[in-house]
């Protein structure tokens, strides 16, 4: 820009000068008819050209410096210049209806859903999340927050209705038939025992010992004594787990009366037990103990601590964005694109917010524009103004001389024509 200032300059210093030199070097060839009207179309361009040089100096600054009245006319009335300026932004190009008029024709949601579809897979959206979801992360302290789920596992395992849960519980229980899946157990338990020989010496032991001091008279006291003589705790040890392992293997028979029998009277104990209130009081106390000697302050803060190391590695994996917060973004956006109830409540809301803007501050685009004027001196403003339309100034001469030349040498031709022919 500056370059085609100082480039239009020279143009029309070059033009002024030629027109100098021209009447200069013509001034002694005035006997010639021709070099007489060229002389005269040189003087008309000198003339025109600083004439053109004055008026378009003196918008500017006083010509040669001398302080010629009506001259540095910008100077002169900056201050008028600069309110006309502000008048013209405020009430002629940037009104506040001119302005409510084009917020009104523009559609901003789709500019915005474009830009927000052009950004969705971005990396720097992805690297900008991934930050704040791992600083949201960090800013949980887990020291104030156990203590708010220890009060809140507390109040939760309180407000657990035994009763119902205990009623789940037995239903499961014969459902599942775990009851004789804990009878089969029991049974293979008491099995595997009475056939160790260690149990078997045990049995015998208890049975002599039960039998010798088993007080009787007379007749039954002699058979006792008989009995015992003719057996040894290894044979009565023998005897009894042969017992036990007939009762166990007639109680594992699943066709077994005895066993349906047992768990029959199981199971009915079991239905008991849901309307057990002494039971279910006792267990509720059982809880109220449990939970007001629970201490899980620790244990909580640990676990979250461990829980947000675990969250802040995971978040940085690339499955993480793709597999769940790029399709949760995309599915709103989708969402709130198909209801237009939405999109039309979002356009008319920053329609409204970007007109309230403009209502409470639309005197300040004036103020700004002075302030930005006030901040250049006269210098720096004729040196802008010279700078964008110094070309068209300065072509102002150049036309001024070369006018001037044309219409010198008509003048002088006519006067020549007038002088020696008429």
């Amino acid at each position: 820009m500056l370059k085609r200032k100082k480039k239009s300059q020279h143009l029309a210093t070059i033009s002024l000068a030629v027109m100098g030199i021209g009447f200069v070097a013509t001034i002694p060839l005035q006997h010639s008819f021709w070099v007489t009207i060229l002389q005269g179309g040189f003087e008309a361009g000198l003339v025109g050209g600083l004439a053109d040089w004055f008026a378009v100096t003196a918008l500017f600054r006083h010509p040669l410096g001398l302080p010629i009245p009506h001259t540095a006319l910008l100077p002169k009335n900056r201050h008028r210049i600069i309110t006309t300026i502000i008048s013209l932004v405020e009430n002629d190009w940037l009104t506040k209806d001119s302005i409510r008029e084009k917020i009104a024709s523009f559609r901003f949601t789709d500019k915005l859903f474009a830009k927000v579809d052009k950004e969705l897979y971005s990396q720097s959206l992805r690297v900008n999340l991934i930050k704040l979801i791992q600083k949201l992360i960090h800013s949980l302290d887990s020291e104030k927050l156990a203590p708010l789920i220890e009060k809140e596992l507390k109040t939760k395992i309180n407000e657990l209705d035994l009763k119902k849960y205990l009623a789940v519980i037995i239903d499961q229980i014969t459902k599942r038939k775990y009851d004789e899946i804990a009878l089969d157990y029991i049974l293979k338990e008491i099995d595997e025992w009475s056939q160790k020989e260690s149990t078997k010496f045990r049995l015998g032991s208890m049975a002599v010992d039960a039998i010798e001091n088993i007080k009787a008279d007379g007749f039954m006291q002699f058979a006792l004594k008989s009995f015992s003589n003719l057996v040894n705790e290894d044979k009565l040890g023998s005897m009894i787990q042969n017992l036990i392992q007939k009762g166990v293997n007639s109680y594992q028979d699943p066709v077994n009366q005895n066993r349906h029998t047992l768990l029959m009277y199981v199971q009915t104990k079991l239905q008991n037990i849901k309307n057990d209130e002494s039971l279910l009081n006792e267990l509720d106390n059982w809880k109220s103990q449990l939970v007001s000697e629970w201490e899980p302050g620790d244990k909580i803060s640990e676990f979250l601590n461990q829980l947000q190391q675990k969250a802040s590695i995971f978040v940085e994996e690339p499955v993480f964005f793709d597999n769940f917060i790029s399709p949760l973004l995309q599915n709103a956006l989708d969402d709130l694109k198909a209801d237009a109830g939405k999109v039309e409540g979002i356009e008319i809301w920053i329609k409204k917010q970007i007109s309230n803007f403009v209502e409470r501050n639309h005197s300040k685009i004036g103020k700004l524009v002075e302030e930005n004027l006030e901040k250049l001196d006269n210098k720096t403003l004729i040196n802008m103004i010279e700078t964008n339309v110094g070309k068209d100034l300065q072509w102002i001469r150049v036309n001024g001389a070369v006018c001037g030349f044309l219409i010198g040498l008509i003048l002088i031709g006519l006067k020549s024509f007038f002088k020696n022919y008429i």
